[in-house]
């Protein structure tokens, strides 16, 4: 069975930096692209970052600058380097990853159980 686990959540303070890690364990052909979501207090779920198989990425307009997604292939785990946090940075952070349990099998998109994020003074 696949299971994402993220770390790396945790309370910080305005203008500081933070690094979340998800790994992908279990079984699994191949993964694509790897990605982090993130879900603040009554909003909806919203795309942070991602990054394909090649190493290509894109980020959300309110984390460019600040945020740099990377990925290491040969542990199966994305990482999401954050700078100069703001108060609205606040959330659950989601990782995700799209990937071929087998090598007949469709692409199944995965998600992680979740990290939090807490900016604040």
């Amino acid at each position: 069975q696949v299971q994402l686990v993220e770390s790396g959540g945790g309370l910080v303070q305005p203008g500081g930096s933070l690094r979340l890690s998800c790994a992908v364990s279990g079984t699994i052909f191949s993964i694509d692209a790897m990605g982090w979501y993130r879900q603040a207090p009554g909003k909806q779920r919203e795309l942070v970052a991602v990054i394909t198989s090649g190493g290509s990425t894109n980020y959300a307009d309110s984390v460019k600058g600040r945020f740099t997604i990377s990925r290491d292939n040969a542990k199966n785990t994305v990482y999401l380097q954050m700078k100069s946090l703001k108060p609205e940075d606040t959330a659950v952070y989601y990782c995700n990853t799209d990937g071929r349990p087998r090598p007949t099998w469709s692409v199944i998109r995965y998600w992680g159980k979740g990290t939090l994020v807490t900016v604040s003074s």
